[in-house]
């Protein structure tokens, strides 16, 4: 059978000009995320921090093409990354300010997505038809394997990750408070910018609370970026940055923070890694989860774009709450709370406790 042999119980719907219009909007998707990766890398966002620039100049600052970069600008001026007058002179605006350097940024995203995500997308109707990752069918090899040949997309990797610790996650994390235990453990932590944002508060200090320890876990290539970002934030006689495989050990602990970790694996991988926390964890330990939580209807959510890009990428996926429960609980762990973000943050918080 095939879609032309299933009944219809209604007359198809007849799209409109609008809905004609708006779908070639949709398909040109391509143009946009390029146009943004273009501003990002040839700096032009950074040399736009300063104050407004006429085209001529910024095209001299940059190393760019006067014409080319009027055009580029124009388009951008539609998704509110730079405003223009009549004199053609270019201002940032917030928005395209997250493509500088700085805090919020998301410039080393647009350069990671650029070199894994971008090309392999090519080939999402493989992935549909097959359930083979498109990334995998069309570099010939896991996202896992291509950076190990090829390390020098690691640096950029790390620093996607920590602009979304610095900027979308912090802020989730900003009014909360850990669950009790003197060491906590980082699994997958990266550069430990979460981390260091969790034990770094005067606040609970003052009320009381105990100083903490931190290990941030992470592929050995992660060290040496962590114990430096550790040490600019004072934290060096705190927290320990150690490199490992999360999958075979992880340090022992009162609390654990996965943050972004669990939507990269599929099930049995997760079952795999939170039964290694399960087994180093001391007594009635705390996991703290970070992730882009399903919602169970159709309702629009960042976290049914994340899973699109899970799918096209690896094995991992988003999961709605029940299935994050189902997996917790066949580990030896019971959901005590979840707290979801603001509407604008993709983030929730999901708490756990071990059950021994």
């Amino acid at each position: 059978m095939t879609v032309d042999d299933i009944p219809t119980a209604r007359p198809l719907p007849r799209p409109t000009v609008a809905d004609t219009q708006h779908m070639a909007e949709l398909l040109a998707g391509f143009q946009q995320s390029q146009a943004l990766y273009a501003f990002g890398e040839l700096g032009l966002a950074n040399a736009l921090l300063d104050g407004p620039l006429p085209a001529a100049d910024l095209a001299a600052a940059t190393g760019t093409d006067p014409a080319a970069l009027t055009r580029l600008l124009r388009f951008l001026s539609a998704l509110d990354v730079v405003t223009y007058d009549a004199a053609e002179v270019f201002a940032l605006t917030p928005l395209g300010a997250t493509l500088a350097d700085g805090p919020g940024s998301v410039r080393a995203l647009a350069r990671f997505w650029m070199h894994t995500h971008y090309h392999p997308f090519s080939d999402l109707a493989t992935t549909v038809r097959t359930g083979e990752p498109a990334f995998q069918a069309h570099f010939g090899q896991t996202i896992g394997a291509w950076l190990d040949a090829h390390p020098e997309h690691m640096a950029s990797l790390i620093g996607a990750m920590s602009d979304v610790a610095l900027s979308i996650k912090v802020d989730l994390l900003a009014g909360y408070a850990l669950p009790p235990g003197e060491i906590v453990a980082d699994i997958g932590g990266a550069d430990g910018t979460v981390l260091a944002g969790l034990l770094d508060r005067p606040d609970q200090e003052r009320r009381g609370a105990p100083r903490r320890r931190g290990i941030v876990l992470d592929v050995p290539a992660a060290v040496a970026p962590a114990t430096a970002r550790l040490a600019a934030l004072g934290l060096a006689d705190r927290v320990e940055a150690v490199g490992g495989n999360f999958f075979e050990a992880v340090p022992a602990a009162d609390v654990y923070i996965l943050s972004t970790v669990l939507h990269d694996w599929d099930d049995d991988q997760c079952a795999t890694l939170l039964g290694t926390i399960a087994k180093a964890a001391r007594p009635r330990a705390h996991l703290v989860v970070v992730e882009a939580v399903l919602p169970d209807t159709d309702v629009s959510h960042p976290a049914k774009f994340n899973d699109l890009a899970m799918l096209g990428v690896g094995t991992g996926r988003e999961r709605s709450r029940a299935e994050y429960g189902r997996l917790l609980g066949a580990a030896g762990f019971t959901e005590t709370r979840l707290i979801p973000g603001p509407s604008y943050n993709p983030f929730s918080i999901l708490e756990a406790r071990l059950d021994r």
